[in-house]
């Protein structure tokens, strides 16, 4: 297949990529570069297979050229992070909403297949864990701005929604639960490359809150053999599936097994959310994934534990630092 990917420059969308042309498909990579990195993609482009075109999947005459090109869109292109959220709010809202309703639309209307990049973020603060497809959304006050995100993929997900009623669109959501691995960024808050960053230099490891807030890691390549078992899955279309990992551990527990995996003498340190984030922020204590429904209808699962996700960071980080 001929595929489109939005955000192909990220940090999932290079190693989506890189997995596509290895299985034989031709890749067309679209991104602005606004978090997304030439370096992630250096080595794709010398590959014939592959296409990277810098550009806006605010244009909609690029998208519609696009897919009418493909037979088939990921689109993982999206304003991500809660740093990046609170600093550039209005910026991420458009981009959030905006962007994916283009995409959907030339999809919908050029009859090609689509995956819906979604995320951990849509249930908000649900206390009832772990979290199932069906969960409900339980989300802070509008007039906190950190929440945005969270109604901007769930107005994407219904849009999805809409244009499979109105068009017969067919598209599978993946909502992923914090994707970590090499090539992603410390920056706008992504905990477990800032902790490994840190611990490698033997600096202290910065706690936000008291740590007592507990999350469950996933690496990108469990991640992209999920997206991948549903997306190429007629039986999944219409659906939405959680795609995470195994192990939920607290961030203060977490900072210490990065220095216990990098044999690091980093001690730990704690700053206060008022000081680590703009104004407008909520803390999620919880977040766990039931990825049940993936594992089932597929017979998915994660090959990679904490440890090795953190040995693979490293690694990553000692070879290109």
């Amino acid at each position: 297949m001929n595929l489109l990917i939005t955000g192909g420059a990220g940090f999932i969308g290079s190693h989506l990529a890189e997995r596509l042309i290895e299985m034989g498909h031709l890749v067309t990579a679209l991104d602005d570069l606004s978090t997304g990195s030439s370096g992630n993609i250096a080595q794709l482009e010398k590959n014939p297979n592959f296409e990277f075109i810098k550009g806006s999947m605010l244009d909609e005459k690029l998208i519609e050229s696009m897919m009418s090109r493909v037979d088939g869109c990921i689109h993982l292109g999206a304003a991500l992070g809660v740093q990046r959220i609170l600093e550039k709010p209005y910026q991420s809202l458009v981009a959030n909403i905006h962007g994916s309703e283009i995409a959907i639309k030339a999809a919908a209307e050029q009859g090609k297949r689509f995956f819906l990049a979604s995320t951990s973020e849509l249930y908000g603060k649900n206390p009832k864990q772990p979290l199932t497809e069906e969960s409900d959304r339980v989300l802070g006050s509008p007039q906190l701005i950190r929440w945005a995100y969270s109604e901007a993929k769930a107005l994407d997900e219904s849009l999805a929604q809409m244009f499979m009623a109105s068009h017969g669109l067919k598209f599978v959501t993946g909502r992923f639960f914090n994707t970590v691995g090499p090539r992603q960024s410390g920056a706008y808050g992504m905990v477990l490359p800032r902790f490994v960053a840190s611990a490698m230099k033997n600096e202290p490891l910065l706690v936000y809150g008291d740590g007592s807030q507990s999350r469950v890691f996933c690496h990108v390549s469990d991640a992209i053999n999920g997206v991948l078992k549903i997306f190429f899955d007629d039986k999944a279309l219409g659906h939405a599936f959680n795609i995470g990992g195994e192990e939920e551990i607290s961030i203060k527990e977490l900072a210490m097994r990065v220095i216990s995996v990098t044999n690091s003498s980093s001690s730990i340190e704690y700053l206060p959310y008022s000081k680590a984030y703009p104004e407008g922020f909520e803390e999620t204590m919880r977040r766990v994934p039931d990825t049940s429904k993936l594992r089932k209808m597929t017979g998915w699962k994660p090959e990679f534990s904490l440890d090795g996700i953190i040995s693979d960071i490293e690694k990553y980080l000692r070879a290109n630092s």
